[in-house]
């Protein structure tokens, strides 16, 4: 049996509607293509997020920062409670088989960081444009289905 494939999504805890809706779509298409939804379970990206992969079926995990699974979106199925604040982005980014940044502030690059030194793909979407490795994605469907390309290179699904 061959593993469930885990995508995290990475963006900021308030976003305004155009990210929202590309980050609802990112949500959606992960769940259409079966993967699991892994974020950090709180509002914003992640929110929108959670709330399109669990319309469209659609398994979401989320990694929270806080010490109460309180915390979490309403769209989070699986919480984990980590007390660990901005550290948890570590336990994210390690858990995906790759991560989609959409938009974001400083905890997002962090996220980005993380996952080029550990050498996790990572696509962005109207993201920070620092690092040549980041594939640049131009639109929601596209960034899932680069992150999907990178995770079959890798022998990972």
């Amino acid at each position: 049996m061959s593993k469930r494939v885990q995508i995290g999504v990475l963006g900021a805890s308030s976003c305004g509607p155009d990210i929202e809706e590309a980050a609802y779509r990112v949500g959606k298409e992960i769940a259409r293509q079966g993967a699991v939804l892994l974020c950090g379970g709180l509002g914003g990206v992640m929110e929108a997020a959670s709330r399109g992969a669990k319309e469209a079926g659609g398994l979401t995990v989320g990694i929270l920062p806080g010490a109460s699974a309180s915390d979490a979106n309403p769209y989070v199925e699986l919480k984990i409670v980590t007390d660990m604040g901005h550290a948890r982005n570590v336990v994210l980014v390690r858990s995906a088989d790759a991560v989609i940044a959409v938009s974001g502030g400083y905890g997002t690059l962090s996220e980005i960081a993380i996952a080029r030194k550990i050498g996790v793909p990572c696509v962005g979407l109207q993201t920070w444009d620092l690092d040549p490795g980041v594939v640049r994605a131009d639109g929601p469907e596209e960034a899932v289905r680069c992150a999907m390309e990178k995770i079959r290179e890798r022998g990972a699904c």
